[in-house]
Parts: C-alpha cells; sequence; structure tokens
C-alpha cells in the first residue's frame, strides 16, 4: 500500500488537500490528512495504517506544508519512508538582526489573536502567503470561514510553536528520501531559514535532498501542476508494493 499523510500549516486545514487527494487517489495512494481544526473541522491526529503484508516494504509519504512537518508526531514522521517539504523551515527565525526583527513581528501577531486586530492580522498574513498572486486564488479555510474558540487557542500555541522551532522537525528518519520545494518570492519563510533547512538535511540524511526552487511563486505554492509533480517524483522513488 501506498500511503500519504499530508498536514497543512499554520492558519489553514485539511481541505486545502482536497484536489491532492483526488489526484493521488487516482495513481493508487492512500491519502489522510492531519488537521489541526483551527475553524468548524475536527481535529485529527493522522496515523498510518498498518494492513501491509509482512514482507513487504512499507511505501509512507508525508508531504506538509510551512509549519506541517513541526505538527506531525515524531512517532508518525519517524516512519516515513519519503517526506516532501514544501516551503518549511526547521529553524523559522534564524540568528542575526533579521532575526530579531521577525521575532518581533511575530509577537505582534501573536498579541493579536483574539483582539479586535485578529482578523486584519490574518488578512495580511494570507496576502503575504499568496503573493505574488492574489489571496483570492487561496483555498477557502479557518480565516475566511472563522476560528472556533478551541480553534484560535490552538491557532495561538501553534504560532508560539513555531517561533520556537530550533531545527529540523523531531523523529525525521535519516533513512527517508527527501524533496524539498521552496518558493523563489517567499514572503513568510526567509531565504536564510530555507538555506538552514538545506544544510541541516544534507547532514542529517543518509542521502542528499532533491531541492526543487520555483521561480515566480510564494509561500502558498500557487502552481496547478505542482501536485501531479510531487506524485510523479514519489512514484519514481517509491517501490511498487508486492
Amino acid at each position: 500500500m501506498k500511503q500519504v499523510i499530508a498536514m497543512h500549516g499554520w492558519s489553514g486545514d485539511g481541505s486545502s488537500w482536497h484536489p491532492w487527494e483526488r489526484h493521488f487517489s487516482r495513481h493508487g495512494w492512500s491519502w489522510c490528512n492531519g488537521e489541526r481544526g483551527y475553524g468548524d473541522r475536527t481535529p485529527v491526529i493522522p496515523t498510518w495504517r498498518t494492513t501491509e503484508p509482512k514482507k513487504t516494504k512499507p511505501c509512507r509519504a508525508v508531504i506538509a506544508h510551512s509549519l506541517g512537518p513541526h505538527l506531525i508526531g515524531p512517532d508518525v514522521l519517524s516512519e516515513a519512508t519519503e517526506i516532501v517539504l514544501l516551503a518549511s523551515f526547521g529553524r523559522f527565525v534564524p540568528e542575526g538582526p533579521h532575526g530579531r526583527a521577525l521575532r518581533t513581528g511575530l509577537k505582534g501577531m501573536r498579541k493579536a489573536i483574539g483582539s479586535a486586530e485578529e482578523t486584519a492580522m490574518l488578512r495580511t498574513f494570507l496576502q503575504r502567503a499568496a503573493q505574488p498572486d492574489s489571496a483570492d486564488g487561496l483555498p477557502p479555510g479557518p480565516v475566511q470561514k472563522g476560528l472556533s474558540t478551541e480553534g484560535r487557542e490552538r491557532l495561538a500555541n501553534d504560532l508560539d510553536r513555531l517561533i520556537a522551532t530550533r531545527g529540523l522537525p523531531e523523529g525525521l528518519p535519516s533513512s527517508a528520501r527527501v524533496l524539498v520545494v521552496d518558493a523563489e518570492e517567499d514572503a513568510i519563510v526567509s531565504p536564510a531559514a530555507s538555506r538552514d533547512q538545506l544544510i541541516a538535511l544534507e547532514g542529517h540524511l543518509e542521502q542528499p535532498p532533491e531541492h526543487w526552487h520555483l521561480r515566480s511563486t510564494g509561500h502558498a505554492l500557487l502552481v496547478p501542476d505542482l501536485l501531479r509533480r510531487v506524485q510523479q517524483w514519489l512514484d519514481r522513488v517509491s517501490p511498487e508494493p508486492a
């Protein structure tokens, strides 16, 4: 069985993966969405199915966007055979002056959650995530549909988690094949954070990660054929089930 566990990033939800799920299902993949439940969706902690024959090498792919890899439990991540990191990072706040300025901005975002400035802050975040494209092209999620009381608390806690990231997600296996997809015009993840993630992966993995640097796109990776390209990469490196 070829399995995918997908995890959205901060302020998103699992509905953003619907086109990916449909496409991957047509190519023989079993799909499971992780869900933080910021809005009206029930939180889901994803787990692997354990129905593979004992003699069959498991094929377990994690596809995660932005903060997503850090939101997957280390016990789940440790069993992945392939990992696709979409506009992601290890340490979000780099060291140095730029990092100090970014940390100040993040603290301002954290303070806005639950206040009268919340809606404006979240809309600005989505605009920055989408640029150079319009935020109108983003799939509707918790920001557009509204946060729940419990979801707002999780959103704040996950922003604290983002600020506190210091390196690669806990549990990331050194044996996994890894694809890193970065965006040339990413206005959320700094070039330093992207570069540091690549360096950390090269030092951690048994084989170097494959790296795609996509031009003319931003953090949200609004690239129509990206799901097809990722599926083809996974099917190229993944063994066929026995």
